[in-house]
């Protein structure tokens, strides 16, 4: 018996199946729940700009994020409104949503500045410094920003399972990454899910975007899996100035923290974590004292 159907779980994000489970020498059939993943085709001034593969949910949050955290806009001001785009029928379109900008002129530009940045970062010729160098042209490094910024080791060893607590699909299908974005006490202020670990970040960022809490210069980002160039860079457009992660980053992802500012953290497991730049903002259980100070 084969096919997929809408689980009763969560309709939106997960569907169910039927699999044939091997156990030693033994097998049979059992339903299995998997994560949702359909496409999202972002328009801007009417015209496509990009199609994703997502988790639905928050798709508004998704494009805002996107549109930002890529560089097509500069400033969360720039949105006037996200919403479902429309057949010609009026009736809304599955999986579309139309971004409108206040300047409504900038659109063909913005669309013009999307289209150079992706065809440069998808060229042969570029290398790791070249990319630092383009992300960090167009965002400041957060020295400044975060001079202030200090958390106790404790919080941080909290993070994983809190995350994990909070994760509600991945609990019913196993396959998804999340993002949460906590407090320096190690409160939870907003979490999201998705099958690409980017996308995640990008409903985080989206949300702070269309409810105009960014920048998030006190805030410590988590997420599930490893930590690539993308996500350190997102996390510099939104002026996060702490990154953990369960797994491990990889080398251009800690060489742009290290010159953007961020405090770069790894292998986020039990009681142990490897600080890989920007040590002097972790501090000691109880203390005021940070590490390289």
């Amino acid at each position: 018996m084969t096919g997929f159907w809408r689980s009763s779980l969560d309709p939106e994000h997960v569907m169910s199946t039927y699999v044939t489970r091997w156990q030693d020498d033994e097998w049979g059939q059992r339903e299995e729940h998997l994560t949702v993943e359909e496409p999202l085709e972002i328009r801007l001034g009417g015209h496509s700009l990009a199609v994703i593969m997502r988790t639905p949910g928050y798709d508004d949050e998704l494009a805002a994020g996107f549109l930002l955290s890529e560089g097509v806009i500069q400033d969360a001001g720039e949105i006037l409104e996200v919403r479902p785009a429309c057949d010609d029928d009026g009736l809304p379109q599955a999986n579309v949503v139309e971004v409108t900008l206040r300047e409504q002129s900038m659109s063909e530009a913005a669309t013009s500045a999307f289209q150079r940045h992706f065809a440069v970062s998808a060229s042969c010729g570029l290398c790791g410094k070249d990319s630092i160098a383009a992300v960090l042209s167009a965002s400041e490094p957060l020295m400044e920003d975060a001079s202030h910024f200090r958390v106790p080791a404790v919080c941080l060893y909290e993070l994983p399972a809190r995350l994990r607590e909070a994760q509600a699909v991945f609990t019913h299908t196993g396959g998804l990454h999340a993002a949460g974005l906590f407090n320096v006490r190690g409160e939870l202020l907003l979490l999201r899910e998705d099958v690409g670990r980017h996308n995640a970040v990008d409903k985080l960022i989206g949300h702070g975007v269309l409810h105009a809490t960014l920048p998030y210069s006190r805030s410590i980002l988590l997420v599930s899996g490893r930590t690539s160039f993308e996500i350190i860079q997102k996390a510099l457009r939104a002026r996060i100035p702490c990154i953990a992660a369960i797994s491990a980053p990889s080398s251009l992802a800690v060489e742009l923290a290290e010159q953007g500012g961020i405090t770069l953290i790894g292998f986020l497991r039990g009681r142990t974590m490897n600080v890989y730049t920007h040590p002097e903002r972790i501090t000691e259980n109880g203390s005021e004292s940070s590490v390289h100070s």
